[in-house]
């Protein structure tokens, strides 16, 4: 990410989290600015070039009330065909795009002695982004905001494979999503570490279509059992893929937003940015 992104990203996160700290007192588009150190003008520009909409009905994308209606749409359509199969629009974009392939038991137990691994470091609307990938699809996206550790963490998980930084065309293909034309995306493969189960879970946070949120219960349920909310929830926080498997779309079934493994600040900009994507 470039040094301006960069800090337009961070103001903008920043200003997320001063309108959530004061929303009772409905603070106006002034005081954001002067919170972060803008004119209101500026703040306007940088705020709607990034999420596509003003800072006052982005909040609403983030707010309570509204992921409590979302939860309600979804609990009124959980068994609905079209749901299930993610066909009924073009934003349902993680069902049309984003297909999971499990390691082999080889690759998995031996911490990837036989995979060649390329990644690199890249741009995404949320900040840095480290992507990694096989010969058959992606095998890791993280959100990074310090490489080394960023990459630390990559090499602890596949401590045997062979690492190249470089980008290639799986990479640069997974990277795209972040567009706004998905008329041209091809099919993004994911070549993913883990059980039988977490692959099942992971599979399922697919079918949460963009916009939209889920709990784990209602993942639970739909996964065919009920009682396994803790389990799913686990599952969930160790997913390997930022974004393109969309666990930030899971929340607490209050309504609140609750945590993520790349930080909840970066799990409120990513559900209002698709938010207001779709309402907008």
């Amino acid at each position: 990410m470039s040094t301006q992104n960069q800090i337009d990203y961070n103001r903008i996160a920043k200003a997320i989290e001063y309108i959530q700290r004061n929303f009772r007192l409905q603070p106006s588009l002034e005081e954001v600015a002067e919170n972060i150190h803008l004119s209101p003008a500026h703040f306007q520009k940088i705020f709607t070039d990034w999420a596509g909409t003003s800072p006052k009905k982005f909040l609403q994308f983030i707010s309570l009330e509204h992921a409590k209606n979302l939860l309600k749409e979804e609990k009124a359509s959980l068994f609905d065909t079209a749901y299930e199969t993610g066909l009924s629009s073009t934003s349902r974009l993680h069902d049309l795009f984003v297909k999971i392939k499990g390691m082999s038991p080889a690759e998995y137990k031996n911490g990837g002695k036989s995979l060649t691994i390329h990644y690199s470091f890249s741009e995404s609307p949320f900040g840095n982004i480290l992507v990694a990938s096989t010969e058959k699809g992606i095998c890791y996206m993280a959100f990074e905001d310090h490489k080394e550790k960023a990459l630390g963490e990559l090499k602890q998980k596949f401590p045997n494979a062979s690492f190249t930084e470089q980008q290639d065309s799986l990479q640069k293909n997974a990277l795209s999503i972040f567009d706004k034309d998905w008329t041209k995306l091809n099919t993004i493969k994911l070549h993913l570490k883990g059980t039988d189960f977490q692959l099942k879970v992971w599979e399922s946070l697919l079918t949460i279509p963009m916009g939209k949120l889920s709990t784990y219960g209602s993942l639970a349920e739909k996964m065919g059992n009920p009682k396994a909310s803790r389990a799913v929830g686990t599952a969930i926080g160790s997913n390997p893929v930022a974004f393109l498997i969309p666990c930030h779309r899971v929340i607490q079934s209050t309504g609140h937003l609750g945590g993520y493994r790349w930080g909840s600040e970066r799990k409120q900009l990513i559900v209002g940015w698709e938010g207001s994507h779709i309402y907008s």
